[in-house]
């Protein structure tokens, strides 16, 4: 008997931000419930740290800044960010993001990519979508691990986050 995912608040991220210690960087939450068709998170960035230019070719991505400051660059130049901009990253489009000095946190929130399977896909389904990169954005610097299987970053040498 299945159940039937019930509406509610899954996070307060005014508390997020105010519990967050300076050396808390990366995602601070993840959306995990059942059935769910969207994820969704709370990343930090340290500050002028950043997310390296990028672009990702599948999913529109909402970001709402719930704290700090920072910039974001697109090939239409950049733009300042601070709590309560609300920003819609197209998919297909290049962007960068840059925490000012005192770290960016922002709430990131896109269709929910389908689940890795183990061994060889089936000729229709070949090509799929592209794999979320949140474990191969460094919470140190922000670089993105371009390494297969990186474990740790090449840049500073934090350790990635683990999906």
């Amino acid at each position: 008997m299945s159940r039937t995912p019930v509406p509610g608040v899954v996070t307060d991220t005014a508390r997020l931000v105010r519990a967050a210690a300076d050396e808390d960087r990366g995602a601070l939450w993840r959306l995990a419930e059942p059935g769910r068709q969207l994820d969704s998170n709370v990343i930090r960035l340290a500050p002028d740290a950043g997310v390296a230019g990028h672009v990702e070719p599948d999913l529109d991505v909402l970001v709402c800044v719930v704290g700090g400051s920072g910039r974001l660059e697109t090939t239409e130049g950049p733009q300042a960010l601070a709590p309560g901009a609300v920003v819609w990253l197209p998919h297909g489009a290049r962007r960068s993001l840059t925490a000012g000095p005192d770290g960016l946190c922002y709430l990131t929130v896109h269709r929910r990519r389908p689940g890795l399977t183990v061994g060889a896909a089936p000729v229709e389904q070949a090509g799929g979508e592209a794999a979320c990169l949140l474990d191969l954005v460094c919470p140190g610097c922000g670089r993105l691990a371009q390494e297969p299987g990186a474990r740790f970053c090449s840049r500073c040498g934090e350790e990635l986050p683990s999906v």
